[in-house]
């Protein structure tokens, strides 16, 4: 079984079906077409709002295109320094913004406060410092823990004090959503959110992301950006009919339990053997402490896992999915406390 990252499994059977529906026949080029209209239609309803909605093919895309249409070069974007957007995008977010300076910042479960953002503002108004251009937030974060809506408002409150966006990353969005019990609305613009990055790759879509703006300032210009960029796709039927049906009957809310189901599974039964998580479980991320004896004798048995240096040595992070089973789950904690005891 392989734990290493949700985005190691391929897509929903609903959404390769909606694929090949959408697939039949010709169908008007670049956005002109009724699955990428039902698909505004649809988020507008999930999250009770009027939306500027933009897919695009990747999540680095979503995050570097959303920050480069609010961020100028000479402002600082205030992340976690264990975010995607400082740690896994190859200087995009810099690449797009034309030069803005990410500052990364530290937080437990790579969580970022606002008295550090506010800390961390130094030199406002003042020409020979970067000036304050965007907090960017991951929920769910990549340690697996989830931001509450006050939280979210709390960080807007910074930024909107500062002149700054709030952007989030929510590459495991929906994980998060269920994981809280809210609505898409409270999670986001009700909390402040001005600029997402609707992550749905990880959740069941084969390649299939969105950039949402909650204002339509920023719509003209981050659609000639999308262009610029590569991403506006000439058969954006086949990207929007994923969306679609990724949302079409709650599916994505649906996948997002059992992944987050299968997480607890995993969290309750390391804790039976003896080996809690290093943090809390909040969404379908986890992370354990195995010596490497013991990781090495899994492995070997073919169960796949990355170790997470970030949390000290000995560290491994394990990934749950929308398809992830029970008895993957069960095979995985026998086969621990079988390395444990040997």
């Amino acid at each position: 079984m392989d734990f290493r990252s949700d985005n190691v499994h391929g897509a929903h059977p609903k959404v390769l079906q909606a694929l090949v529906e959408a697939n039949a026949g010709p169908a008007s080029s670049y956005g002109d077409d009724p699955w990428s209209e039902r698909l505004r239609d649809k988020l507008q309803q999930v999250f009770e709002h009027e939306l500027w909605v933009l897919p695009v093919t990747t999540g680095s895309a979503a995050n570097s295109l959303a920050l480069a249409a609010h961020v100028q070069p000479w402002q600082a974007v205030y992340c976690h320094h264990e975010s995607h957007i400082n740690v896994d995008e190859c200087g995009g977010p810099e690449f797009f913004t034309g030069g803005a300076k990410l500052i990364d910042l530290p937080g437990e479960g790579a969580k970022i406060a606002p008295e550090t953002v506010e800390r961390a503002i130094v030199g406002e108004g003042f020409v020979h410092a970067v000036q304050p251009g965007a907090i960017s937030i991951t929920q769910a974060t990549e340690m697996g823990r989830v931001y509450q809506p006050a939280e979210i408002a709390a960080l807007s409150a910074v930024a909107k004090r500062h002149k700054m966006i709030l952007h989030m990353d929510g590459a495991r969005f929906a994980n998060a959503l269920v994981s809280l019990g809210c609505t898409a609305a409270e999670m986001t613009w009700k909390a402040g959110v001005d600029a997402l990055s609707f992550g749905a790759t990880k959740n069941g879509c084969l390649m299939a992301e969105a950039i949402i703006l909650f204002d339509g300032a920023k719509a003209d210009e981050l659609a000639y950006r999308r262009k610029r960029a590569g991403q506006l796709l000439s058969k954006m039927r086949l990207a929007s009919a994923q969306l679609v049906a990724y949302l079409e009957g709650d599916l994505w809310l649906a996948n997002a339990r059992h992944a987050n189901a299968m997480a607890r599974r995993l969290a309750e039964g390391l804790s039976r053997i003896g080996l809690p998580p290093l943090l809390p479980v909040e969404a379908n991320e986890l992370f354990v402490r195995l010596p490497k004896v013991a990781a090495k004798a899994l492995q070997e048995a073919g169960y796949r896992f990355y170790d997470w240096a970030a949390l000290g040595p000995d560290a491994w992070r394990l990934v749950t999915a929308f398809n992830t089973e029970e008895r993957a789950v069960d095979g995985f904690l026998a086969a621990v406390r079988q390395a444990k005891a040997a």
